[in-house]
């Protein structure tokens, strides 16, 4: 893991990369005058709140692997919605990103590191460790490790702090952390308690680096990504439960808490594989005669019908018929955050609502 210290979906044409389904379109760096991404020349904006940079010594097909990654890993029911809307505005609030360079020490880097001073990013990744023929493998691909590392630093971490955050005794993670590691070391002892069964022994990873490289151990583990043979063997110095049920039977406080449900942990690895299906695209789809204002919305939103002169009707994402009304100026206060699909005749949008 590389970390660095730094305090509605756009849905395309099939692309057909590695054997995998790819739906996104890699484009041209849309931020070129930021001094701190000017370099890069690929991009991809993922779920709206995800950005893909990369320099051009990476493959077409290595940025949609990893645009393809993050989304299966945001959106891991794949419907073409994130999973968790907390995630959604963290993630977007902090402009997270993932930067991809051709070989450490780049030029690329050095004016990335040189100049970028956001909140967005936790990791990188080199063009040697992207490889789309083998998603999320051990040793082979480190595509899901390090978005992962990021998703959880700058999602998981600042919106579910009491489960998530990164300090010495601060939430049900670094409790269970203590536990793995066979009790509280701010500095890696030499050696581990025989108990532990996590043992890193990295020293230029402090306590708050070992807590992210946890979270990722922990879900990779219970998705039945390191279930092999080989990859246990390859990486038992550091992680012993690699299989599902070892994982399940021995850190049972991690557990317990990545698979609790309102934390909306991908529990599906992703296979590389992101392209919606027809009737979800048709479902999501934005037409843009109409239109809501603004969006996100707190407490008013109003509808601009284009078009269209039928009554507005609301539905939350199960379906359900929140609203019918012929105005068009609607108050949502009542509304529970999340994402809504708002229909008026043929027409449809969605939106989301923040608190």
């Amino acid at each position: 893991m590389k970390l660095i210290v730094a305090n509605v979906l756009l849905l395309s044409s099939f692309v057909l990369v590695a054997q995998n389904n790819v739906c996104f379109t890699v484009e041209s760096n849309p931020n070129s005058s930021d001094a701190a991404l000017s370099e890069f020349t690929k991009y991809i904006k993922v779920l709206d709140c995800f950005e893909i940079y990369a320099e051009s010594g990476l493959s077409d097909a290595q940025v949609l692997h990893a645009a393809a990654i993050a989304a299966e890993l945001l959106d891991n029911d794949e419907d073409g919605i994130i999973d968790d809307i907390n995630i959604y505005n963290e993630l977007l609030a902090n402009q997270a990103l993932m930067p991809l360079f051709a070989s450490e020490g780049s030029a690329v880097e050095i004016a990335f590191g040189d100049n970028y001073n956001g909140t967005g990013v936790s990791a990188v990744l080199y063009s040697q460790e992207v490889d789309p023929s083998n998603p999320g493998i051990w040793g082979m691909d480190a595509t899901v490790e390090e978005i992962m590392h990021t998703i959880n630093a700058v999602g998981q971490v600042n919106a579910y702090p009491a489960a998530f955050a990164l300090a010495p005794n601060s939430s049900l993670m670094t409790t269970a952390m203590d536990i793995a590691r066979g009790g509280q070391f701010i500095s890696i002892p030499n050696p581990y308690p025989s108990a532990a069964w996590y043992h890193y022994d990295d020293q230029t990873c402090d306590y708050e680096c070992m807590a992210i490289e946890y979270m990722y151990w922990s879900t990779v583990s219970n998705m039945g990504l390191l279930d092999d043979s080989g990859i246990c063997a390859g990486i038992a110095n550091e992680w012993e439960p690699c299989t599902p049920i070892l994982f399940q039977n021995t850190d049972v406080l991690m557990y317990n808490l990545i698979t609790d449900i309102q934390y909306k942990i991908p529990q599906i690895a992703p296979d590389g594989n992101y392209c919606i299906t027809t009737n979800v695209m048709a479902l999501n789809k934005t037409v843009s005669e109409l239109k809501v204002f603004p969006n996100p919305s707190t407490n008013l939103i109003t509808v601009d019908y284009g078009d269209s002169t039928s009554a507005v009707k609301i539905y939350n994402l199960f379906g359900e018929l929140v609203i019918d009304t012929p105005v068009n100026i609607i108050s949502i206060n009542q509304f529970k955050p999340g994402v809504y699909f708002l229909k008026s005749g043929n027409e449809s949008t969605r939106f989301q609502v923040v608190r």
